[in-house]
This record gives C-alpha cells, sequence and structure tokens, in this order.
C-alpha cells in the first residue's frame, strides 16, 4: 500500500533560517541564510517516516516581505496539489511574523478541501532546541488526521492546532507564542495523535465568495492605531494615499480618540468604508451609536490586521456597505 503524500512549501522565515552557529537564535536574519522546502527536508529527514513529502518550489522569503502576490502564488500552487488524488494535505512553512494574516488570507481564499497547515518556528533551524522539526511533525501528523479535516487552513506550533481566523501571535521569543484569545485552540498534535476539542463556525475556503485567483492586487486598506491624543493625520493621510478602506486599531471596547473619530467619519463620507476594530487583542465590538452615526461599521472579533485582510477581500466583490456588514458577520 502506497505512503500518503504530503506536500512541503517552504516560503522561508525562522523555520527555514540559518544562523551563525547553535547559538545564534535571534540576530540571525543578518546573514540572509534560508533553506528551500527540499534544503529543510534534507536537514531533517525524519519527517519522511511519517508520509512521503513533496517538497514544493517557492521563493524563500522572510515573512515580514510576505503579501498578496504570494498569497496568489500559494493558493494557485494548492490549487495544483489539490488536482493529485494521492496528496493528502499541505504543510506551509511561514515565518511567525505575519503567519497569522497568510493563514487568514489562505483560508479566505483556498478553493480547496485540502487540509492545509502553516507552520513555523521561534528558533531557526540550525539553533540549540530549535522547535522546526517539532512544529513540522505535528504538521503532518495533523494534515493526516481526519479529525483535522474540513476546519479551513489551520496554524500549527508548539502542538497546538489553532483556527487560521482567531490565531494570534502574542509573545516575541517564547515558544507559546500562538494563542487565539477568548476561545483557546481547536485542539492538539502530538505522539499520541491529534485530538480536536471545537470546530470554528465562520465560512471559510470552498464555502466562500472570494476569488483571489481573478485578482491583480486587493483593493488598498489601511490600519490608523488609535491612541491618547491621535488626531487624526494618519486618517487623512491614507484617504489622500488612495486608501478604499481604513481599519480603525481603537481603545477597547470600539471607539477612538475625538479628533481621530471625526478624521474616519469623513473618511466615510468621502466613499471609504472604516472598520472599527480594537487594538485589545481580543473581544467583540458591538454596533454602537457612535459608529451607527456616522456609517463606520464594525469588525466584530477580528484583531486590526484580520480586519484589515478580510475588508480587502470584502471591497473586491462590493462597496456597498450593508454587504460588507454581511461579510463581517459571516466570515
Amino acid at each position: 500500500m502506497s505512503r500518503p503524500k504530503v506536500a512541503l512549501i517552504g516560503t522561508g522565515g525562522t523555520i527555514s533560517s540559518l544562523g551563525a552557529d547553535g547559538f545564534d537564535s535571534q540576530d540571525y536574519g543578518r546573514h540572509g541564510r534560508m533553506m528551500t522546502g527540499a534544503q529543510v527536508l534534507e536537514m531533517f529527514p525524519r519527517l519522511s517516516e511519517l508520509a512521503e513529502i513533496v517538497p514544493v518550489d517557492f521563493p524563500p522569503i522572510p515573512s515580514t516581505a510576505m503579501e498578496f502576490g504570494q498569497w496568489k502564488m500559494l493558493v494557485e500552487k494548492i490549487d495544483d496539489l489539490a488536482a493529485d488524488p494521492e496528496m493528502a494535505g499541505v504543510v506551509i512553512l511561514h515565518g511567525t511574523a505575519s503567519m497569522e494574516e497568510t493563514a487568514y488570507a489562505l483560508t479566505l481564499s483556498v478553493k480547496s478541501d485540502l487540509p492545509v497547515v502553516i507552520t513555523g518556528a521561534q528558533r531557526p533551524a540550525s539553533a540549540i532546541s530549535t522547535d522546526a522539526e517539532a512544529n513540522m511533525i505535528a504538521s503532518i501528523r495533523t494534515v493526516l488526521s481526519p479529525e483535522a479535516r474540513g476546519l479551513g487552513v489551520l496554524v500549527c506550533l508548539n502542538e497546538e492546532i489553532q483556527a487560521a481566523r482567531e490565531v494570534t501571535k502574542t509573545s516575541v521569543w517564547r515558544l507559546q507564542t500562538f494563542r487565539t484569545p477568548d476561545f483557546g485552540a481547536l485542539g492538539h498534535a502530538d505522539v499520541h495523535g491529534v485530538a480536536v476539542y471545537r470546530h470554528p463556525v465562520r465560512r471559510h475556503t470552498t464555502a466562500t465568495e472570494f476569488d483571489i485567483r481573478s485578482l491583480e492586487a486587493l483593493p488598498r486598506v489601511d490600519i490608523s492605531y488609535c491612541y491618547a491624543g491621535v488626531d487624526g493625520a494618519a486618517v487623512r493621510a491614507f484617504v489622500a494615499a488612495g486608501a478604499k478602506g481604513i481599519v480603525s486599531a481603537g481603545f477597547a471596547p470600539g471607539m477612538t480618540a475625538p479628533l481621530e473619530h471625526a478624521a474616519l467619519a469623513e473618511a466615510v463620507s468621502s466613499g471609504v468604508t472604516v472598520i472599527q476594530s480594537t487594538r485589545a487583542g481580543s473581544g467583540r465590538v458591538a454596533n454602537l451609536s457612535g459608529l451607527r452615526n456616522t456609517g463606520i461599521l464594525p469588525g466584530d472579533n477580528l484583531n486590526p490586521q484580520k480586519a484589515r485582510i478580510l475588508l480587502a477581500f470584502a471591497l473586491s466583490v462590493t462597496e456597498d456597505p450593508t454587504e460588507i456588514a454581511r461579510i463581517f458577520a459571516t466570515y
């Protein structure tokens, strides 16, 4: 009987990086040494004990450089891999800096039921006690498990399985950096197997109305970060730069300083879609009167970076505020 096939797409990041020596675990990026997926597999041959690992070519970059073009390339590669009836799943190696954004963009745009897990590492592959191999093993176990199917694109590090929509990076260096505020992990993947305890209920992958493959770019959406004394200058600059949408990373529970609020209201009146999120990191923004009176839309419980992605996708199909409000309630 043939072994299951798992594609390994190495996009770069810490998990693919090599430092000067085993002690070089923080400033390793200065060397600019990142392995391809094939080179990662060569460095960690035990991965092939779990499945037939198929490395897929992808230009390795730091995840600080990840953007729409790479997301589209990943969707197209996943489409191609899904056409292989023997392919059991896809593991994407990714830097942790923007991992949650790529995961959410993919869960909104992948048009396949093929299991997709994104993983990374907090310590480079060459470092003492690197978490690279353990995270890849857990991710391979996850895509091979029937338990993990139908959950959308997943993020798996530290043997924890997280939903793309909800997970966020919470620590600069610690291994337990990826967390899901309010709700917690979906499950675990370890030597005892894969155990899933809850399922996401928001629409994803094949059930979405978005098609990234038909787009040359996403509409411009910027994030304005709120702080004591903010005067709206950033909002006006974003409008002048051609923003089609703005996400306000406001105070909790979902409001901004008076001058910035006025600038956001002006943006709405000029045709810019504005979403109110919060810098708090958890909790749901309600449709308060201050938002309703100005046409600003609540961002539900999405953090600002996730709200930005969903607003950009929404604006790719509609500019109707009612429809955009529906989209935020759906995804």
